[in-house]
């Protein structure tokens, strides 16, 4: 399967820049897996297709503001950091741009408050990074980070908040589960009182986010690992809904990825902490979700691949064609 086959033109103008003044007024594009059929909603309407008995599963990770500034000690030279994944202590794995200025041995300074150590450079440029701190070393990363933003946002963030999610309580991913950022305290508690179930889930969301695809042929794509973890009550509460017949629906490609990940062959899926790089394409057969509320994906991309073995890619590409047309926020 080429990975050409998942291009769609994209015009810049409407890849949003700046978050909506409230976050369940973004237009909702509902698509029907089975016969293709497409409404035209908003998304403080979700509950419309939603019914007692579902049970939506949201992914609680929330996003370090992990994108600093670093003095190089000996230079001057200033160099951006983002912390990816924490490996022991105070190492992390990081993106260092530009790399030719972050050799093994160079230290740098950070406000005054953190310097770190390159200790070693491993795949593709991701730098192993010591940092030293006398503080708190998250309140620190508080105080002077800068959230991780996604490339193709240009413009600067005013509000750290807004790329969180509301139920965002375990900090660790370099990037937000952005499918999650609709959703207000105002319409959770909606939804739970049209007695459909939530349980929460945490996937770190970590290097992939902002790697694009660079090979010619999907299935030699290789996925980088995030860790997950899926608590008992939540893994209760999907395997109940299954059983009583009820949809199983993921919010985000991260929550999707960490349910299939998790289960046996039986789509039971089972409590446990571990790391994924699960790679979900067409001819993928799900063993636990039935829905996905998911936002749109750039093109070629591998999110856009999951979407399209969960609905077909015809029906997806289809349904992008529509909302490129009727110009919706992507």
């Amino acid at each position: 399967m080429q990975v050409s086959e998942f291009y769609f033109d994209l015009p810049e103008e409407l890849i949003a820049q700046k978050p909506l003044e409230k976050r369940d007024e973004s237009r909702l594009l509902v698509l029907n897996k089975e016969n293709g059929s497409i409404e035209h909603s908003y998304f403080k309407n979700i509950t419309n297709y939603l019914k007692k008995g579902d049970l939506l599963v949201l992914n609680n990770s929330k996003v370090l503001p992990a994108r600093i500034f670093g003095e190089k000690i000996e230079t001057g030279a200033v160099v951006e950091f983002v912390l990816l994944t924490r490996r022991e202590g105070d190492i992390w794995e990081c993106l260092v741009k530009p790399g030719k200025k972050a050799r093994p041995g160079d230290k740098f300074n950070f406000s005054g408050k953190i310097t770190c150590e390159i200790i070693d450079i491993i795949e593709e440029g991701i730098r192993l990074v010591k940092f030293e701190h006398r503080t708190n070393f998250y309140e620190v990363l508080d105080e002077i980070g800068n959230m991780p933003l996604p490339p193709y946002i240009k413009e600067k963030l005013e509000d750290k908040d807004r790329y969180q999610t509301v139920y965002a309580k375990e900090l660790g991913s370099a990037a937000a589960p952005t499918a999650g950022l609709h959703f207000t305290k105002e319409l959770i508690s909606k939804i739970e009182k049209q007695g459909i179930g939530i349980s929460y889930i945490t996937l770190h969301v970590g290097l992939g986010t902002f790697r694009p695809v660079k090979v010619d042929t999907v299935e030699k794509h290789k996925m980088h690992s995030e860790h997950f973890t899926i608590p008992p009550e939540a893994a209760d509460a999907i395997n109940k809904t299954k059983e009583n017949g009820g949809r199983v629906i993921a919010v985000g490609t991260t929550s999707c990825r960490t349910l299939e990940a998790a289960a046996d062959e039986n789509g039971k899926v089972i409590a446990k902490s571990d790391n994924t790089d699960i790679f979900i394409y067409p001819g993928y057969k799900f063993k636990v979700i039935d829905a996905l509320i998911t936002n749109f994906h750039l093109p070629e991309s591998t999110l856009i691949m999951l979407v399209s073995a969960l609905a077909g890619k015809d029906k997806i590409m289809n349904a992008y064609n529509i909302a490129i047309k009727e110009k919706y926020r992507f």
